[in-house]
C-alpha cells in the first residue's frame, strides 16, 4: 500500500505570504512617516503609503479568508509593531560607536525616535482604524456594493483612514498645536490616496491570493 502524501504544513499560501508582508509594512510605517511628501499644495507623511498597504492586505485577507481572520491578522500586527518600537528604544540607548560616520549619528535619533504620546498615538490609531476598516469593508459585501471589491475596498480605506488621521493627531498634538489646518490637509491627502491607489491594489492582491491558494 502506498503511504499517503504529507500535507502541506501551510494551511493557505496567501494567508502566510500576506500576513509576513503585513508584519513588514507595519514595522515600517512609522520609520517612512519621518518625511513629509508633497502633493501640490498638500503634504502627507510618506508612511501613509505603507499604511494603505496595510489597509489593502486586511481588506484582501477579510475577502480571502473572512472577517475574523482578517481581525486576527490586525491584532497580531500589534507583536511587531511593539516589538520593533521597544528594539529602537533600546538601540538608541545603546552607546554609539565612535567611528559612526558623523552625520548619521545625529541623524538616527530623528529618523526613528518618537516621543511616548506619539508612539501611544501610534498603537490606538492603527488598532481602531485598521479593525475599522475590516468590518466596513466586511459589513458591504451584503449591501450593493457586495461585487464590486474594489469599491468595498476603497469605502472602507477612506473612512478608515479620515478615521486614523483624527485619532493620531488628536492624541500626538493636542493642547500643544492647532490641529485642524493639520488634520484636514492630511485627511485631504489620504482620501485621494485611497480613491487613486486601493481599487486596483484590492484587485491585485485579491487576484493574486486566489492563485497562490489555486496552486497546490
Amino acid at each position: 500500500m502506498t503511504a499517503p502524501a504529507p500535507s502541506s504544513p501551510i494551511a493557505s499560501r496567501s494567508l502566510f505570504i500576506f500576513s509576513l508582508f503585513y508584519g513588514g509594512m507595519v514595522c515600517i510605517a512609522g520609520v517612512l512617516g519621518v518625511k513629509q511628501v508633497a502633493f501640490g499644495p498638500l503634504a502627507v507623511e510618506a508612511g501613509i503609503f505603507a499604511f494603505l498597504l496595510l489597509v489593502v492586505m486586511s481588506s484582501a485577507i477579510a475577502e480571502l479568508h473572512g472577517r475574523a481572520t482578517a481581525d486576527a491578522l490586525v491584532r497580531w500586527g500589534f507583536l511587531p509593531l511593539i516589538v520593533s518600537a521597544l528594539l529602537i528604544q533600546l538601540v538608541l540607548a545603546l552607546p554609539t560607536d565612535p567611528g559612526m560616520y558623523p552625520p548619521a549619528v545625529d541623524a538616527f535619533p530623528i529618523v526613528v525616535g518618537q516621543s511616548a504620546r506619539m508612539m501611544i498615538a501610534g498603537l490606538i490609531s492603527y488598532g481602531l482604524s485598521q479593525t475599522l476598516n475590516v468590518l466596513i469593508f466586511d459589513r458591504l459585501r451584503g449591501s450593493g456594493a457586495g461585487r464590486l471589491l474594489w469599491l468595498r475596498g476603497m469605502i472602507a480605506s477612506v473612512i478608515s483612514q479620515i478615521f486614523d488621521t483624527v485619532l493620531f493627531i488628536t492624541i500626538s498634538f493636542y493642547g500643544e498645536r492647532e490641529i485642524l489646518g493639520l488634520m484636514g490637509g492630511q485627511m485631504a491627502t489620504k482620501v485621494v490616496l485611497s480613491v487613486i491607489l486601493v481599487p486596483p491594489l484590492i484587485t491585485a492582491f485579491v487576484a493574486l491570493g486566489r492563485r497562490l491558494d489555486a496552486r497546490r
